[in-house]
């Protein structure tokens, strides 16, 4: 009897024990929720200082700002590795962009290593095998290196919009990944620490969510980045972009560029039906289109100067009237490592989509910080993790600071120039890629992302200008010629070496020798 109510007194003891303790995390809630509450009434700018004591528990073991390619893609890969993600997406309907459509090899090994390769079946998607260059009615083709690898890699192009909604869809279906909707407004910081974000929900409501890592992926527009990086933004052309219907491109299954004047037109086929036209135009600002005088210069100016098997088919686009335009941007990679923070995507770096390299950087840069965050098992110490994840920098440089020298090169050696060192110029590229062997098979590696060898790019660039002076000088060389020759080596160096000093001489070529480059994961 005895043993009876010590048995039965200690078990009210515990009821009242538990009651008690239940009664003082209520409390405590309380006053987490006053302070968040507070912190969204105060949330105007993009960092937002946060007062008083900061959440016991996150919501979230990262939080992922935007899923467009790169977010979608790392909310799949973080959450695979068992992390707890929370994505904030502005708008989750499928997005209509004109840019984003052709992924390189490259870039579809790296889907293939994060296992996302999927996300290109049922969409349409059509294989890439290579390039089309044309000028002034000459043409060449310039193929993949694809021997040595699977029979299924190759480029993809595709509908933006439906890739990116099969990558959210598989994240999805990822029961500690969360999308939701909504817009950011600032990052929550305490005493220099990003601890989450700021952001309101689709019913117009301010809400605060908590995470030992922000990362940050809201696209070229990003209005978040200012306080992660020191953005240095060039907007060197527009594309004006339009839908091919009811015609073949004169190479099946390869993207077509057209060395026009004043700058290059990309042609590839994005569904079965439908070819993607890409007219450049430089500077910021284009013909009107509510007024025709876009109509007209695409009819005059551009139309003239594409394959004849096409120009029926895109004068029927034009009067279609499905004009759409976007800004071309690039910008280097500055960041200001932030405890807590990360940039990714093109919020952190871009370059001209000429190349089509942009989903390649960023699928390459989300294997890099999956592979840093993996022996990873707390993420709360930030300035620790902050640290470690400089790392980070080094680590993606090869890769995208090659892919980036090229689209910006390329670019300045595509657009048709009165300066007759960059006519020469121009017209040495074209014909050193007609070479074939390693003139051709060399810099389509690099574009491709298969060899991405910053010392191997800039070998390349200037055996074209050397080729190029070689051309002038043969058979008899003149005063005139050797002017032209040594200017044409002067303008090279202009185009390539201001865009590898943006770049960083010592982290693209001399990555070994960068201190963050063996920076060892901390131990938890």
């Amino acid at each position: 009897m005895d043993q009876y109510y010590y048995v039965l007194g200690s078990l009210v003891a515990s009821v009242m024990a538990m009651g008690l303790l239940y009664n003082l995390l209520a409390k405590r809630n309380d006053r987490g929720e006053g302070n968040a509450a507070a912190d969204a009434a105060t949330a105007t700018t993009t960092t937002t200082e946060i007062s008083g004591e900061c959440r016991s528990k996150n919501d979230a073991d990262v939080i992922i700002v935007g899923a467009g390619v790169a977010g979608a893609a790392l909310a799949h890969t973080l959450g695979k590795d068992g992390r707890r993600v929370h994505v904030i997406e502005r708008d989750l309907t499928e997005p209509d962009r004109i840019v984003g459509e052709l992924l390189q090899p490259g870039g579809y090994l790296k889907l293939i290593e994060l296992g996302l390769q999927d996300c290109v079946e049922d969409i349409d998607a059509q294989r890439v095998f290579g390039y089309a260059l044309f000028k002034d009615g000459r043409n060449t083709r310039l193929s993949y290196p694809l021997e040595k690898f699977h029979t299924d890699v190759s480029g993809r192009s595709f509908h933006n919009g439906r890739f990116i909604q099969k990558m959210r869809e598989k994240a999805a279906t990822l029961h500690n990944v969360r999308l939701e909707q909504g817009t950011v407004t600032s990052l929550l910081e305490e005493k220099g620490t990003i601890k989450g974000i700021q952001y309101k929900n689709k019913n117009g409501e301010e809400v605060s969510a908590y995470a030992p890592l922000t990362i940050v992926c809201d696209g070229c527009f990003s209005n978040l980045r200012k306080s992660l990086c020191k953005p240095k933004v060039d907007v060197p052309s527009c594309f004006v972009g339009l839908i091919l219907e009811n015609c073949e491109l004169p190479y099946v299954n390869h993207g077509h560029v057209i060395l026009a004047d004043p700058s290059p037109i990309l042609f590839y086929k994005i569904s079965s039906t439908e070819i993607r036209c890409l007219v450049d135009v430089p500077g910021q600002k284009v013909p009107s289109i509510s007024n025709g005088e876009m109509a007209k210069y695409l009819k005059t100016m551009v139309a003239p100067q594409i394959p004849p098997q096409l120009q029926e088919s895109f004068i029927a686009a034009i009067d279609r009237g499905n004009i759409r335009t976007m800004p071309n941007r690039s910008m280097p990679a500055a960041p200001h490592p932030t405890p807590g923070a990360l940039l990714m995507g093109d919020a952190f770096n871009m370059r001209h989509p000429l190349t089509g390299g942009g989903m390649t950087v960023a699928l390459s840069d989300i294997v890099v910080l999956r592979d840093l965050l993996r022996p990873l098992l707390d993420l709360n110490d930030a300035p620790t993790l902050c640290r470690y994840l400089e790392s980070f920098y080094t680590l993606r440089k090869p890769v995208a600071s090659t892919i980036n020298t090229l689209a910006g090169a390329l670019y300045k050696v595509f657009c048709a120039s009165p300066d007759q060192a960059l006519k020469e110029m121009q017209q040495a590229c074209f014909d050193y890629l007609s070479l074939g062997g390693v003139c051709s098979t060399g810099p389509v590696s690099l574009l491709s992302g298969l060899n991405p060898r910053p010392l191997s790019l800039v070998v390349h660039f200037f055996a074209v200008a050397i080729y190029g002076v070689g051309r002038l000088l043969l058979p008899f060389p003149s005063p005139k010629r050797m002017w032209i020759g040594a200017r044409l080596i002067s303008g090279a160096s202009g185009i390539i070496l201001p865009i590898i000093k943006a770049e960083g001489v010592r982290q693209m070529f001399f990555p070994a020798t960068v201190p963050a480059y063996y920076r060892a994961p901390p131990v938890n």
